[in-house]
Formats: C-alpha cells, sequence, structure tokens
C-alpha cells in the first residue's frame, strides 16, 4: 500500500499542470519586488467604485508584502487618461492600475482615436470582480417583469424613455441592446451620475434605467423602483431572486467588471506574483463581505483568460454601438 501511495503521489507531481509549473519558475525567477512604493492608478474619481476596490486591494498589498501601495484618482476622458496613464508608465512593476471595461474595451468603439493601445501597450493581470446592472423601472409603472415591460412600449411606441449615467457609458450601451432585441424605440436621455438618473427615474422623467445594482437597490427596498432584471449572464449570488435580462427573454449582458492592469512588458515574475496575490486578496472572506456591500462579487482569473475577456467584450458591443450610431469623438 505505501508502495502505491507514493507511485501516485509521483504520478500526480508528474501531471502538475503546465501553467501551475510555468508560475512556480516564474517565483523562483523573480526580481526583488516590490521594494518600495507602487502607485494604483484609478482613472475614475475618489469614491467611484474602481476607486474603492483599489483602496482595499492596497491596503491588502501593503500588508502582505511590506512595501507602501498608494491609489492615485487620474478620471478623465471617459477612464482614458488613468488608463493612459498606466499604458505610459515605465514597465518595472511600480505602476499598476484598476481600470474599467470602458478604457479597456468599449472606448475603442467610441473615441476615433485612443492615446493607447490595449492590445500592445496594456498587460491584463486579472479580472477583479463582476458588478450587476439592474433595469429599473418606477414603481408605479405597473409592469412586473421585462416581458410585461416590452409590451407596454411596444403597445403605445415612441412614449417611452430611459436614463443613463452618460453617452457611451454602460447604462447607455445596455439599454441600446435591449431595445435592439427586443425590437422597439427608446428615447434616451442621459445625466451626469448614477443619483441623479436614479431620481429622474423615481420621479417618472424616465419610465425605465439599466444601472449599477448599488445604485439601485436601496430605492427598490423603499418601494420606489421595481427591478425586473439583472444584466449579467447568471445570476448574482447577491441578488438571487432577481432574473437575467437572458431568463426573461432578452439576450443582452452587460457584466460592469474590473480588472487590474500593468504596462505591456512588464516582466511575467512580476505579474505573476501580482496575480497570485490579489486572487488570494480578493477571495478572502472579509474582503468578499466588504465587496458585497457594493454588490460586487470577486472573480480573479489568469492574465491571459482576462485578455480574453478584454477582446470578447469589444465583439459584444461593436454591433451595438455600429446599430445605434454612438460616438464620443
Amino acid at each position: 500500500m505505501l508502495r502505491v501511495a507514493l507511485w501516485m503521489m509521483l504520478t500526480v507531481a508528474g501531471l502538475m499542470p503546465a501553467q501551475a509549473q510555468k508560475v512556480q519558475a516564474q517565483e523562483a525567477q523573480a526580481p526583488a519586488w516590490p521594494t518600495r512604493t507602487v502607485r494604483i492608478m484609478v482613472p475614475f474619481g475618489p469614491g467611484s467604485t474602481p476607486d474603492i476596490v483599489a483602496r482595499l486591494l492596497a491596503e491588502r498589498l501593503q500588508q502582505k508584502l511590506g512595501q507602501p501601495f498608494v491609489v492615485e484618482n487620474k478620471p478623465g476622458a471617459s477612464g482614458n487618461l488613468g488608463t493612459d496613464a498606466v499604458a505610459k508608465a515605465d514597465p518595472d512593476g511600480y505602476t499598476i492600475g484598476v481600470s474599467i471595461g470602458g478604457p479597456l474595451a468599449i472606448n475603442s468603439l467610441l473615441f476615433s482615436k485612443l492615446p493607447y493601445n490595449t492590445e500592445t501597450d496594456i498587460a491584463p493581470v486579472t479580472q477583479l470582480v463582476t458588478q450587476p446592472s439592474a433595469l429599473a423601472v418606477p414603481a408605479d409603472l405597473g409592469v412586473n417583469t421585462v416581458g410585461e415591460l416590452i409590451a407596454l412600449i411596444k403597445k403605445d411606441p415612441g412614449k417611452f424613455n430611459y436614463g443613463s449615467i452618460g453617452n457611451g457609458s454602460l447604462s447607455h450601451l445596455a439599454m441600446e441592446a435591449i431595445s435592439l432585441k427586443a425590437g422597439v424605440k427608446l428615447v434616451h436621455i442621459p445625466y451626469p451620475s448614477s443619483p441623479e438618473a436614479m431620481t429622474s427615474l423615481i420621479r417618472g422623467d424616465v419610465q425605465m434605467a439599466c444601472l449599477p445594482a448599488i445604485s439601485v437597490t436601496p430605492s427598490a427596498t423603499a418601494g420606489k423602483v421595481k427591478i425586473l432584471a439583472v444584466s449579467t449572464a447568471k445570476r448574482s449570488g447577491l441578488l438571487p431572486d432577481v432574473p437575467t435580462l437572458k431568463e426573461s427573454g432578452i439576450d443582452v449582458e452587460a457584466d460592469a467588471w474590473m480588472g487590474l492592469i500593468a504596462p505591456a512588458r512588464t516582466p511575467d515574475a512580476i505579474i505573476a506574483k501580482l496575480n497570485k496575490e490579489v486572487v488570494e486578496i480578493i477571495n478572502q472572506p472579509d474582503v468578499k463581505a466588504k465587496l458585497a456591500t457594493t454588490i460586487m462579487e470577486p472573480v480573479g482569473t489568469s492574465p491571459s483568460d482576462f485578455r480574453n475577456r478584454i477582446r470578447a467584450e469589444v465583439g459584444i458591443w461593436e454591433p451595438v454601438v455600429k446599430a445605434a450610431n454612438i460616438k464620443i469623438n
């Protein structure tokens, strides 16, 4: 029996996935990093969800790695400025960033020219979190499902407006995708922020909106609006009773994910170390609990899987952007 057990152990070791072996080799060859302060660039302002996640990571990385991790906010141009700051930084591991699907994927469809190329200038580290958007309507609209909403729109076409948090935002694209899939026409009314869009929805100035779930849930709990569906591929573990758009007959997925990035040509060993440490951090129970307060769930992927996610996002939104003729400049 001892021989059999030993043979099995050796066999399992020999079958260790190539990726795991590669990570171990990279860690063995890793330079002494970090030895000084690391900047985490956030392309949005303080208090934004990327900022919240970045500050949570900064605190935990500093505890684990023994060097300061400092968050720097660089908002502007729909997230392009802060993402460009990462793309153009020295690829030495001392500038990294937390960014989202807009500047990493969708903005390439909306802007005539970006100051960086995600494919060549950015090194993906890991997808950090997923955050659903919630399709919501005023409580007194008289509908309880997505199907009832679409039927109401088709009964009186041209009457209904939707709110968003800006031209080219995920809240704008998600509603345009819903409109296309359902075969209905809607009027877009952009607002500067989620709170203003929610105020308009509660008042009935707009009849629907697909906004970050954390912006909607307090008003839904108060009975001011109804959440009809979430936009993610599967139901959110934090909103388990709310169906997805796909379950509701509308084949639309709009995931407000965010991820950790570094400049291209950052050493593989540093990328591997960052990936390992960060994936461990976001799956810690207390970190998951903090993320849940803003309706975010941890993901944690390999750099290559995160790269594929960015590429897929472009493919998802390109036909929507073209059909709705959405451009920022």
